[in-house]
């Protein structure tokens, strides 16, 4: 697919209006989230984890400084989601035309930051140094330990720069990140993460991470219970 001719965002002002933050995510509920951790867990269990991992990116979201906050949804919203955040329903079909949509619909006119919640070890300082790299950069990239990426950001959001892009495969990251600069624009990346996809995953992000909520979820899942 041939890169769009997305132009050249100009610096911002140094006065200017934070990014807004997005999370895109479903609702985490049983035989619909974290399917690949069921090698080992119950889907209960793994849905549990998925909740936990959840309240631990939507925490991070809310402690960092923002325009605005929002959830892209499929599903509806529960118990786990905290104050201060708006909630529009994820669009498309594919992943790739999900989060076309979820930038389009969550567009105010200031830069747009967008992680999943595959990575509850994400912190308020991630995600400011995201928003701060668009003051001056069109784009910023999260990779992903295996080949995808756990965030994205846009100056001004386009959805032709996600459609079409092969999702959840091993070259999702790097086939994103040249539809990023095949369009021009300068990305800014950031530290790579592991998302949490296989047990093994699950194990190493709790060790790294050892004071989130996913890996007390974790250890209690081990002990016989899990935290509230």
């Amino acid at each position: 697919m041939t890169a769009p001719n997305t132009p050249t965002a100009p610096a911002a002002p140094a006065g200017a209006a934070g990014a807004d933050l997005v999370v895109i995510a479903k609702e985490p509920v049983p035989g619909r989230v974290k399917t690949r951790l069921t090698s080992a867990y119950t889907p209960d269990q793994a849905a549990a984890l998925a909740e936990a991992a959840l309240r631990d990116t939507l925490a991070a979201v809310a402690a960092a400084p923002a325009g605005r906050r929002v959830l892209a949804l499929d599903g509806a919203p529960g118990p786990w989601l905290p104050a201060g955040f708006t909630v529009l329903p994820q669009r498309g079909a594919g992943l790739d035309e999900r989060l076309a949509a979820a930038f389009t619909d969550a567009w105010a006119g200031r830069p747009l930051v967008l992680i999943g919640m595959d990575t509850p070890q994400v912190t308020p300082a991630l995600l400011q140094r995201a928003a701060r790299d668009l003051r001056r950069r069109d784009a910023v990239f999260g990779p992903a330990a295996d080949g995808g990426f756990w965030l994205l950001g846009l100056r001004r959001p386009d959805p032709r720069l996600l459609r079409g892009v092969p999702m959840s495969l091993p070259g999702t990251g790097a086939a994103q990140l040249a539809r990023l600069r095949g369009a021009g624009l300068r990305v800014g990346l950031l530290p790579e993460l592991t998302d949490v996809d296989t047990p093994a995953d699950a194990r190493a992000v709790a060790a790294l991470a050892a004071g989130t909520r996913f890996a007390a979820a974790l250890r209690g899942l081990h002990a016989g219970t899990v935290p509230a």
